[in-house]
Parts: structure tokens; sequence; C-alpha cells
């Protein structure tokens, strides 16, 4: 026999008991390598790593990182680590705004170059 809607909504599954457990957050470490337009002298990285200073925001606030995300730049690379959920497509979005700032759009694009690594290449242009 077929329920009615009030019957169904009434069998709804009993609480769980007990603690509910906390997952670890591990640290997780993205790195955007700079090293093209850094050689070629295009680019600063000291400069792109104090813009996601600034523009970096951690619970709804830009310059709120503390000791949750840490910034830190090694030569023409910034590695940006964080022990709060933090989306890598997030600093894809913050580094294109740098770029666009900076007018650097139309030379260079952001490619994943693996799983938490970008790269900023440049537009490879064919002359025919």
């Amino acid at each position: 026999r077929r329920q009615s809607r009030w019957q169904w909504q009434q069998k709804k599954s009993p609480p769980l008991k007990g603690k509910a457990k906390k997952k670890k957050t591990t640290a997780k470490k993205f790195v955007l390598d700079c090293t093209h337009p850094v050689e070629d002298g295009i680019m600063d990285a000291a400069n792109f790593e104090s813009f996601l200073r600034d523009r970096i925001k951690v619970n709804g606030k830009t310059k709120n990182l503390g000791q949750q995300v840490l910034i830190e730049t090694l030569k023409s690379k910034v590695v940006i680590t964080c022990e709060i959920p933090f989306s890598k497509r997030y600093l894809k979005y913050l580094t294109k705004k740098y770029l666009k700032k900076n007018n650097l759009r139309d030379w260079l694009r952001v490619v994943a170059s693996s799983k938490d690594n970008y790269e900023l290449r440049y537009f490879q242009i064919n002359n025919d």
C-alpha cells in the first residue's frame, strides 16, 4: 500500500548518538609558479605576494590571515600553505585579477600544472 505524504514524513531516521567525529584538517600547500614572467622582468613575485596578502579573505574578511594561511615567496614561486578549507580556484581567480590590474592578462594565462600547482604561461600565438 502506498504511503501518504504525512506518513512518509513521519518516518525519519533516528538521530545519531554519541559525539560527532571531527576530521583533522591537514595543511594544504598551493604553489603559484611565476618563473617565466619573473625571468623576463615583466612581473615581480614579491609584489604578487603582497597583493595576495591584501586580497585573500578568511572568514569573509581581507587581511585576516593569521596563522591559518601562510604566504611566502621562494625565488619566483609563491607558496600558500593553509590549515583551513581553501579553494585552489580562488587562487586562480585572484591571480587573474592581479594580471588584469597590471595589464598582463593579454600575454599571460594561468594553467594548472598539477593537482595543487598553478603556472603562469605565455599565450601561444601562431602566425601563419
